[in-house]
């Protein structure tokens, strides 16, 4: 069993760029899946997540979603806050 790697974006995209070079020089996918030592199922999201970005556009897509994982988790907890406090003026609690 390999060891699970975690890549940045601008890995992924790199990655992505050579394997497609490879494909395009005659290589099969097979050999380029075993060069950059990915699965196909790997293979195939990373395409369609990162497909056709450039490194800084994935890193920037990156940041962009954990910003907009914590802005909703603030919002989640601001609507508790309210609904506390509503409760609390209409003596529920």
């Amino acid at each position: 069993m390999t060891k699970r790697r975690r890549r940045k974006p601008e890995q992924i995209v790199k990655l992505l760029q050579e394997g497609e070079v490879m494909l395009a020089a005659g290589k099969t996918l097979g050999e380029v899946l075993q060069k950059l030592e990915v699965k196909e199922s790997t293979w195939m999201r990373w395409k369609k997540q990162y497909g056709g970005m450039k490194s800084d556009e994935a890193k920037r897509l990156k940041e962009l979603e954990l910003e907009n994982r914590r802005l909703k988790e603030m919002l989640a907890e601001s609507e508790l806050d309210k609904r506390i406090l509503k409760e609390a003026l209409e003596g529920n609690y």
